[in-house]
């Protein structure tokens, strides 16, 4: 039971890193210092897109998966509605690559307008 709930606890954990890659830069609105862990996390999640690789996270959560033996499981509020959201069936490289551009795009749109936010305000 502690192992399942260690796989759905890496899964979350999972989640919430592709959303602070994708818009945590954002919150440096709020948190001045968040640049300083929110790029280089950009940065991985867009090579990990841009070369193919496995997200480390993805090793941990089918290691806690398979020693807590799920095979032929039913499926769990988590898996069900996250699964396919983290880990696209049809994930093809075309499709890694241009998530690594929206990667790029949607963070330089967030640091553009905080910069000309910033560079406005100083004025």
């Amino acid at each position: 039971m502690l192992l399942r709930i260690a796989a759905d606890s890496v899964l979350l954990l999972h989640l919430a890193f592709i959303l602070f890659v994708l818009l945590g830069g954002a919150m440096t609105i709020w948190l001045r210092w968040i640049p300083f862990i929110h790029l280089p996390a950009a940065v991985w999640g867009f090579f990990v897109e841009l070369t193919g690789r496995v997200c480390p996270l993805t090793y941990l959560e089918n290691y806690f998966r398979i020693k807590a033996g799920q095979s032929g499981y039913t499926e769990s509020f988590i898996e069900h509605y996250l699964l396919d959201i983290i880990y696209p069936s049809g994930l093809t490289r075309e499709i890694q690559l241009a998530l690594a551009g929206v990667v790029i795009v949607v963070n330089i749109a967030i640091y553009g307008w905080l910069f000309f936010r910033r560079c406005v305000k100083n004025v």
